[in-house]
């Protein structure tokens, strides 16, 4: 007997690629599982399905920043007890970090890829689940988005969840309306502006000189690079990351006040008379709206 549940649950985070960067990614997961029925007549309770594969994959892999550990330009070493350094060595564009242990998903595999992350999250689940599931089957696949997207990372050090930390991320759509009709050109404009990008504030930037960074950035300038640190519950955040692949904003990089952020910045475009509207997503089905 098998039993599947589909959309079960949203893993939004991000990764390093040596080609892209830091990349914003949010995956749908869907289950399958196979064994033979229990006391109740099931193979597992709906219920406890989802809580028990949801609390795993939260714990694990969502709201993290994924790593290659086999990947020959990645660099990690501890540092003090529960903090860790991680290097993405890209010739200029390289990426330096040093954070909690928890802010970080090491995989093991060269390169981050759909397939590599799926077989991560099922190193995850296959040992955690009730003896009589015999069989199980995890698929990772993205929303469906009719029109423009893109990527993004970013760190909410006000949160007291996730998303605090640093270098997570997502895939999101964005739609722009004027006058109530959407505006294909302007998303097409904002999918290109915000492809593979860093979001920070500018409250947070410090000099990559006053990072406690490895010996791999000591190269890094801030010419090149922007250096962000905060403190969260969680602990002490550090980055620094090209210059090229950021965006700095005055504010928090909340999707209410990035929607607002995008509304600002398009409406000067516009005649006064436009109406424009914003619908900006963090990831699959939830955001918020801004109109000016």
């Amino acid at each position: 007997m098998k039993l599947f549940v589909r959309d079960l649950t949203v893993i939004d985070a991000s990764y390093l690629c040596t080609e892209r960067g830091m990349v914003g990614e949010s995956w749908i997961l869907d289950v399958v599982m196979s064994g033979e029925l229990n006391e109740m007549s099931m193979v597992l309770d709906f219920s406890r399905v989802k809580k028990q594969i949801k609390q795993l994959v939260d714990e694990y892999v969502d709201h993290r920043l994924i790593v290659p550990a086999k990947s020959p330009a990645i660099n990690t070493a501890a540092t003090t007890t529960g903090y860790v350094t991680v290097d993405l060595m890209r010739e200029d564009k390289s990426i330096h970090l040093h954070c909690p242990e928890q802010a970080f998903c090491f995989i093991d595999a060269e390169t981050v890829t759909i397939e590599s992350v799926t077989e991560h999250v099922y190193q995850v689940l296959k040992g955690n689940l009730p003896e009589n599931v015999q069989g199980l089957e995890i698929t990772l696949r993205h929303e469906t988005i009719n029109g423009a997207f893109y990527h993004y990372s970013h760190g909410l050090k006000k949160h007291d969840g996730n998303c605090q930390r640093i270098a997570h991320g997502h895939r999101s759509p964005i739609e722009l309306f004027v006058n109530g009709e959407r505006n294909a050109e302007l998303e097409k404009q904002w999918a290109k502006r915000w492809q593979d990008i860093y979001l920070g504030s500018q409250e947070d930037v410090l000099s990559v000189s006053e990072l406690n960074l490895s010996e791999c950035a000591k190269q890094v300038t801030d010419e090149t690079h922007y250096g962000f640190r905060y403190t969260a519950p969680q602990g002490e955040f550090e980055l620094a990351i090209a210059r090229s692949e950021t965006e700095m904003l005055d504010t928090d990089t909340t999707v209410e006040l990035l929607a607002g952020y995008i509304a600002e910045k398009v409406k000067p475009s516009l005649s006064d008379s436009d109406v424009l509207e914003v619908v900006a997503y963090e990831g699959v089905g939830k955001g918020a709206m801004a109109t000016l």
